[in-house]
Order: structure tokens, then C-alpha cells, then sequence
């Protein structure tokens, strides 16, 4: 399989992280990809790790802060190579229009279960110049509102300004050191692939 982004859709998402910082797509990521990502979390399962929080030897796991568990996307994986190749071409055009300088995206699976959430954060410090977009896709099957597990996003003034659901094939995608965010506790499992894209060297960089 082999997808392409349309003019129409990279044209928009650049628009609206000028304009506002970031941007929801409802289902621009195909359908088939997502359902193949979705298929490959439930294989590999049994591979997933507890989520930790902290940077290099400061590195500790804290349910009581982030519950999900993680496994890291790899281009050795044809499954994997499907959404690594779109975020490549997301990559080079949004560098051709708002002049970024990405040049490398790290992205992981989650699994949140039952009662899991992850406390408000912000993905990079400013002035960091580490993560700079920040990417996440959804992929829950006939999710419910009961469901919870939403996606918060607050402004720089810590004020809500989306509580994003997340159904299977939205996307989103927004500025790292600008919009603190949270995941809500879910009352189901909950699957999705967070992603960021970056300026320098990183261990997970593809």
C-alpha cells in the first residue's frame, strides 16, 4: 500500500498551525493504514512497555501520572513504514511551507486501560528546540462519549480549549512547547500513536 497526502489537506494543516497552533483532521490518515496499525497493537501486545516519564538516567515509571504503555514505531516494520512514510511527507512539506527545519519524527503506540489517564504536560520546554510538532492519531473503533479518554488541550494561559474524542482516524496535530494537553481516564482500552517531530538527533528519530 502506498498513500499520498493531498495538496488540499498539507495547504490546511499549515494554514491553521500559523493561524492557531494546531489542527484536527477527522479522517485524512486512510483507512486501511489505520486498520493495519490497529491490527499490529493487537499482535504485538505482548511487547508493549510501561510508559515512563523524565528524560535520559532521571527516566522513572509513575502510573499515578502516566498509565499508558508504549512501543516504538520502527522502519524495520513494513506496518510501521505505512504511517512512517506519510509523516515523512507531512514532514518535508510542512518544512516547505512554514520553514521548520524538521528533520526527524519519533513516534510510539499507546494502550491506556481501564482507569489510566496522563496528567497535563507539555511535550517540549520553549526555547528547547527539541520537539516542535506534536502528532497523534486515534484508533478506537466505535467509541462512545461513556468511553471517555479524551484528549484535553489547554492554551498558554492554562485555560480548555479542545476536548478532542478520539475515534478511530482522527489526527491531530499541534505546536509542542505551546498547548499543554492531558489524556482523561478511559473506561475501555484506549489505542492511539503519538508522535513528534524534532531538530536534532534523537535514539527513536525515523
Amino acid at each position: 500500500m502506498s498513500f499520498t497526502f493531498s495538496e488540499t489537506v498539507l495547504d490546511e494543516l499549515a494554514e491553521q498551525l500559523s493561524v492557531r497552533g494546531y489542527h484536527v483532521f477527522d479522517s485524512e490518515i486512510p483507512h486501511d493504514v489505520c486498520q493495519a496499525l490497529l491490527t499490529k497493537m493487537g499482535v504485538e501486545s505482548d511487547g508493549f512497555k510501561h510508559a515512563a516519564i523524565g528524560r535520559g538516567a532521571g527516566q522513572q515509571h509513575q502510573a499515578s501520572i502516566r498509565g499508558d504503555k508504549i512501543l516504538w514505531l520502527t522502519p524495520e516494520c513494513d506496518t510501521d513504514n505505512l504511517y512512517l512514510d506519510l509523516m515523512s511527507q507531512l514532514r518535508l512539506a510542512i518544512n516547505r511551507r512554514l520553514y521548520l527545519g524538521l528533520n526527524e519524527f519519533e513516534s510510539h503506540y499507546a494502550i491506556y486501560q481501564p482507569g489510566q489517564y496522563y496528567q497535563k504536560h507539555i511535550d517540549s520546554l520553549k526555547g528547547s528546540q527539541n520537539r516542535i510538532l506534536t502528532s497523534v492519531l486515534f484508533l478506537n473503533p466505535n467509541w462512545q462519549a461513556e468511553d471517555q479518554g479524551e484528549l484535553l488541550i489547554y492554551d498558554e494561559q492554562d485555560q480548555l480549549i479542545e476536548t478532542i474524542s478520539p475515534t478511530f482516524g482522527k489526527w491531530v496535530v499541534f505546536l509542542s512547547e505551546v498547548f499543554p494537553h492531558e489524556v482523561s481516564a478511559t473506561n475501555v482500552d484506549r489505542f492511539s500513536i503519538a508522535g513528534w517531530f524534532r531538530v536534532s538527533n534523537s535514539q527513536h528519530g525515523y
